[in-house]
């Protein structure tokens, strides 16, 4: 398990607790870009229990979790980003998931948001098909587990991009070996809050996309022009002014 991370102190040691409590062994391998907060000294206390972790200028999050990945032996793969945090059990429903399910080259699971007032919502995630992934990501990365065999298969994430890197890789996963299986139990949570990349760069995550989208399905469904203006303007807008609240 990758944890790529960048000034993430506030968040790092409940990320990593989340993955050493869980009631499997994980490797796992921390890569981190250089912080100048806390996260070293968190670090340096858990090296102990860390399979790899080191800290300096690297090719970006991309670049990152690929590199991590080389790492690591384990036959199951993922990254969890150093604000997430696993559900108690979530891996080993992944694990059941893909043991259960042999051709599949990935399973995922449900996540929830968790937002700073502690409220919780539920990510939207949706059992898998071509259709509904041409519509939207119906797929939550940090409830995600991937065979390293497909991994290593299909190169792990694109490092040319920045923000809809897990998008693509479930569909060049789903083109190479077919559909992913979902868990319809939590798995994760996604930690809300205002410094994630996603909230701040909506524009160029929502054109990352549609190229992305482009790319797998040679065409743009009209669903994602006509919410356009909801997914960027007025979530941007409603970020921007903190008063204001569209739904998730």
């Amino acid at each position: 398990m990758v944890v790529p991370s960048f000034n993430q102190g506030r968040y790092l040691e409940a990320t990593l607790c989340s993955i050493a409590a869980q009631d499997i062994r994980a490797e796992i391998i921390v890569m981190d870009g250089g912080s100048t907060d806390n996260s070293i000294a968190i670090l340096e206390r858990w090296s102990g229990r860390l399979a790899y972790w080191q800290s300096g200028a690297d090719g970006g999050q991309a670049a990152a979790i690929n590199d991590g990945m080389r790492r690591g032996r384990a036959p199951y793969v993922c990254w969890l980003n150093s604000d997430d945090m696993l559900e108690r059990g979530g891996l080993r429903l992944l694990i059941e998931a893909l043991e259960a399910n042999p051709a599949a080259p990935a399973a995922y699971g449900d996540v929830l948001n968790l937002k700073p007032n502690g409220a919780h919502s539920e990510v939207w995630v949706q059992s898998f098909s071509e259709r509904k992934m041409t519509l939207r990501c119906i797929i939550s990365q940090p409830g995600t587990l991937i065979r390293r065999a497909s991994w290593e298969a299909v190169g792990g994430v694109d490092s040319k991009l920045s923000f809809a890197m897990d998008y693509d890789l479930w569909w060049r996963l789903y083109r190479s070996f077919g559909p992913l299986v979902h868990v319809p139990q939590v798995t994760a949570i996604n930690r809300m809050h205002s410094q994630t990349k996603t909230r701040n760069n909506r524009v160029a995550h929502y054109a990352e996309a549609i190229t992305v989208v482009r790319r797998h399905h040679n065409r743009v469904p009209m669903k994602w022009w006509l919410a356009q203006p909801y997914a960027v303007w007025w979530k941007a807008l409603t970020a921007a002014v903190g008063g204001l609240k569209a739904p998730e």
